[in-house]
């Protein structure tokens, strides 16, 4: 019988056309059936069809909800949000930085610099480009350049782990990791986290490792020395590789994981601009064959213009310039945020761009991404960063770097007052 498919359909078109909005929780089961004179258990299987399209989502103990936004897992490879506040993409930018770009970008316009890059190179730059990238990696490393960040992510996962095999990522973890596992074929195994990360017992049944040291995105934690140790010692007892994703490394000061099984990734994308970005994998002599075949098949290579610019911006001392600058800014901004949501639950590290904020009763967090969407302020569900089927904290992230202070200031206020706000009383 797929009477019940008549049912989900009459709600999909409810949900469609804005009669059920985002966040909206559906009428308790047993009531449903009452009303449509069906039996529980056909509730059950309408409920579980939209689900399965998309439309809604389940919590056990607190009912189904029509789904904020469209997929999660899709959202972090979209545009940009089309909100009047992003909170949600963090890609920071200081006032000097401009100017500094600029004069910095001046040689390549002299004719023999630009000549030169427009001529062919390798995954593995120049000598020059090498020499650069080693600035931002201190370690015994080779370097093969990306076109990003994204596309040094994808190529160390692709250079691991086979079509069908398994990545172990933190349970909470970078949200486009799981949109590049996804078209790589490879399975994501959620591994156990505490209070400083990755916990190093965790790994096990896995073929590699992804994991973020420090300012791990979203949860803001940062591995101690003893954990940093505790996870090469896992590594090596498993005879396991890791990519080690330090793209948030110009803001902080924390080494690098001392292991020789490790890939460490990095990017000019947040340290300068998305616009001028430039990927970096640093791989063990063991591996590195296997990383810049899968740089070349990917398509993932940088090309020579976005490497020589690169290659000029560190090696100058703009990138450091800039850096500085960042740092600076990403505290001031966590000032703004700790004056306006005091007293609220976050999680973070001080020298970070984004936060944590764990949601108060009886908040759920996609109606609080709902509820914040209609005030112009787009932020960022629990749910995209959760691996596997295990159910998504009540909590949100919020990227603190692209509205101006001013702007950022008066859009946490607005959620702080969402959030004490009861969720059927906000418009």
């Amino acid at each position: 019988m797929d009477d019940y498919k008549a049912l989900a359909d009459r709600l999909a078109s409810d949900i469609t056309h804005g009669r059920l909005r985002p966040g909206e929780k559906l009428m308790p089961q047993r009531t449903f059936a009452r009303r449509n004179s069906i039996a529980p258990s056909t509730v059950s299987r309408v409920y579980g069809e939209l689900v399965r399209r998309g439309l809604a989502v389940g919590e056990v103990g607190r009912g189904t909800f029509v789904r904020a936004r469209e997929d999660v897992t899709e959202l972090p490879l979209a545009e940009p949000a089309s909100a009047h506040v992003d909170l949600e993409l963090n890609f920071p930018v200081v006032p000097e930085q401009t100017a500094l770009v600029a004069r910095s970008l001046t040689r390549m316009l002299r004719p023999d610099v630009l000549a030169e890059a427009q001529q062919p190179v390798g995954v593995t730059g120049t000598p020059q480009a090498r020499a650069a990238a080693r600035q931002l990696i201190p370690a015994d490393r080779q370097i093969v350049f990306a076109g990003g960040g994204r596309q040094a992510i994808a190529a160390a996962i692709a250079s691991l782990v086979p079509v069908g095999e398994r990545l172990g990522v933190e349970r909470l973890t970078y949200s486009v990791v799981k949109g590049i596992a996804a078209r790589l074929g490879v399975v994501l195994v959620p591994l156990p986290m505490d209070d400083e990360g990755l916990v190093p017992a965790g790994i096990q049944g896995v073929r590699a490792v992804y994991l973020q040291s420090a300012l791990h995105n979203p949860l803001g934690v940062t591995m101690s020395s003893c954990r940093r140790a505790d996870i090469a010692e896992a590594l090596r007892l498993n005879g396991l590789f890791a990519i080690e994703d330090r793209v948030n490394g110009f803001l902080h000061d924390e080494p690098l994981i001392d292991s020789d099984r490790t890939l460490i990734v990095d990017s000019l994308s947040k340290r300068v601009a998305p616009g001028l970005t430039l990927g970096i994998i640093a791989a063990p002599g063991s591996v590195v064959d296997r990383v810049v075949t899968a740089v070349r098949s990917g398509g993932w290579a940088a090309p020579r213009f976005s490497l020589d610019a690169g290659t000029g911006l560190i090696t100058d001392g703009t990138v450091a310039e800039i850096g500085a600058a960042k740092r600076r800014d990403a505290l001031a901004r966590q000032e703004i945020a700790t004056r306006a949501l005091d007293g609220f639950t976050l999680r973070r590290d001080l020298r970070a761009y984004h936060m944590w904020w764990e949601l108060p009763e009886p908040w759920r967090a996609e109606t609080f991404v709902a509820a914040a969407a209609r005030r112009g302020i787009a932020v960022t569900p629990a749910a995209a960063f959760a691996v596997g089927p295990s159910h998504a904290p009540n909590a949100v992230r919020l990227a603190l770097a692209s509205p101006p202070p001013a702007t950022l200031a008066a859009a946490l206020a607005t959620l702080a007052s969402i959030a004490r706000s009861a969720p059927d009383t906000v418009d």
